[in-house]
């Protein structure tokens, strides 16, 4: 499936908040538990909100500057652009924007996941399952941005080691 930039943006961006969120949520219920169930079901607790916060909040948003622009269009062209091509084209954009975003989220937010649905429950599998996306991703940001791979891998990769070591501390803080 090929996405186009502005697609490939949401793309980016709800994938990086279910894969990280998850993943902060999945490392952080594991220090008081080591149940499957109960890691399963506060990631997918993570997961759906994540989707339907990205979802909604990409659909309220998109419609808001989409709106704008038509606005600011109708005021050039002296007309009104109900019931257009203008019209259905900029709400097209903005379910699929918002389809893009939430679904992303959700999916990534399986990686990390994987391994308690499966139950291996492992959170250092979590983890480089994890790595192994960002590096995915930022393969992925670089080929959309015709930037440097190796420097787009390096800022997924980093972000997500940014993340656990911050997850990891507030795990060792919580055991002292």
């Amino acid at each position: 499936m090929s996405f186009n930039i502005e697609e490939g943006r949401y793309v980016i961006l709800g994938s990086i908040d279910g894969l990280l969120a998850t993943l902060g949520i999945i490392l952080g219920v594991s220090v008081v538990s080591a149940s499957n169930s109960i890691v399963v079901s506060a990631g997918f607790g993570g997961a759906i909100a994540l989707a339907l916060t990205n979802g909604l909040g990409s659909y309220l948003a998109e419609s808001t500057i989409e709106h704008g622009k038509l606005v600011k269009t109708e005021k050039s062209l002296l007309r009104k652009l109900n019931n257009t091509y203008v019209e259905s084209q900029s709400k097209k954009r903005i379910v699929k924007d918002a389809l893009t975003h939430g679904g992303a989220s959700f999916l990534a937010s399986l990686v990390p996941l994987a391994p308690w649905i499966l139950g291996v429950g492992s959170a250092f599998v979590s983890v480089f399952l994890s790595l192994i996306t960002l590096v995915a991703l930022g393969v992925y940001s670089g080929h959309i941005s015709k930037q440097n791979y190796i420097m787009s891998v390096a800022k997924m990769v980093g972000l997500g080691t940014l993340i656990i070591i911050t997850v990891e501390l507030l795990r060792i803080v919580h055991l002292v």
